[in-house]
């Protein structure tokens, strides 16, 4: 009996054998690098394609300082109740717009620096300079004096700001070929 117990020992002590083992490429880490790289090129240069197609939209024309000029003062109307709001917008709308369509420093300047300095150029006439200095002055008044004009003059004060802009826009080109006809008439 004692061999049947070992002949039962043995067989259950025997195992099937083992699969094999793979054995990884040594470029197997190579190839995953590299296509992880070609997707990173990939996803940049996409990305940089639809920065670049974005950046490439068309705007359109800005609009002219003397147009935009004329709808702040056009907005200041609404103001007209309040002198020195009024007053404060209709003055920073002129100087601005100088400072745009001349490219004169007009807003960061005193009244005073600002009329010196106008008057050594040929920037206006010298009836726009007067005016624009009457302007300025009676803006002043309103907005350091703590004057209080009535609706008339708020409105003289706003005709004058408008001619100003008028005045000093520039002027559509005339083709060459209308001078010369009304030359010949």
């Amino acid at each position: 009996m004692a061999t049947s117990q070992t002949t039962l020992s043995v067989t259950t002590d025997i195992r099937d054998i083992k699969p094999p083992i793979e054995i990884s490429d040594g470029l197997a880490w190579l190839w995953w690098t590299l296509i992880l790289l070609a997707l990173a090129v990939a996803a940049f240069l996409l990305w940089r394609w639809w920065k670049n197609r974005k950046t490439n939209i068309v705007l359109p024309p800005p609009v002219p300082a003397h147009i935009r000029a004329k709808q702040k003062l056009e907005q200041a109307l609404a103001l007209i109740t309040q002198p020195k709001p009024f007053v404060i917008a209709v003055s920073d709308t002129a100087r601005a717009y100088l400072e745009e369509r001349f490219n004169f420093r007009a807003p960061e300047r005193t009244t005073e620096e600002f009329l010196r300095e106008l008057a050594g150029t040929k920037l206006l006439l010298p009836e726009q300079k007067e005016s624009l200095g009457g302007f300025l002055a009676s803006c002043d008044l309103v907005k350091f004096a703590k004057y209080e004009p009535g609706e008339n003059e708020l409105r003289e004060l706003h005709a004058s700001a408008v001619r100003l802009v008028e005045e000093t826009e520039p002027q559509p080109e005339v083709p060459a070929a209308n001078n010369q006809q009304e030359v010949a008439k």
